[in-house]
C-alpha cells in the first residue's frame, strides 16, 4: 500500500510560480513510477508528467513543456511539481499518482495509487 499526500497549491497570478509536493507513505516509494495529473471542472483527469524510479527521465505533457518540472527525493519519499509563468489554464486540481513498472505512462488507469488532490487556481 502507498499512501500519497499532496501540499502546496494555491491561488496566484498569471506569470506566479508554485511547488507541489507530494509525501508518499511506505517503504516501496523508490520503486514506484510517480505522475503528476489534473483534473479542471468539467474536464476529465490529464496527465501532466512524469518521472522514473532513480529521477533521472521525465514526462510532460505538451501544454506543459518548458513551464512545469517534475523532480523526487527518495530520501524523503517526495516526488514535486515545479510549475513556473503559471496560466489561468493551469487552474485545476492537481493529483499525485504511483505506479509499478518501469515506464512513465500517461494514461489515469496506470496508476495504482492516488493522492487526495491540491487546488491550483490561477487568476487573470
Amino acid at each position: 500500500q502507498v499512501q500519497l499526500v499532496e501540499s502546496g497549491g494555491g491561488a496566484v497570478q498569471a506569470g506566479d510560480s508554485l511547488r507541489l509536493s507530494c509525501a508518499a507513505s511506505g517503504r516501496t516509494f523508490s520503486n514506484r513510477i510517480m505522475g503528476w495529473f489534473r483534473q479542471a471542472p468539467g474536464k476529465e483527469r490529464e496527465f501532466v508528467g512524469g518521472i522514473s524510479t532513480d529521477g533521472r527521465t521525465t514526462a510532460n505533457a505538451d501544454s506543459v513543456k518548458g513551464r512545469f518540472t517534475i523532480s523526487r527525493d527518495n530520501a524523503k519519499n517526495t516526488v514535486y511539481l515545479q510549475m513556473n509563468s503559471l496560466k489561468p489554464a493551469d487552474t485545476a486540481v492537481y493529483y499525485c499518482a504511483a505506479r509499478g513498472g518501469l515506464y512513465i505512462r500517461r494514461g489515469r488507469d496506470e496508476y495504482d495509487y492516488w493522492g487526495q488532490g491540491t487546488q491550483v487556481t490561477v487568476s487573470s
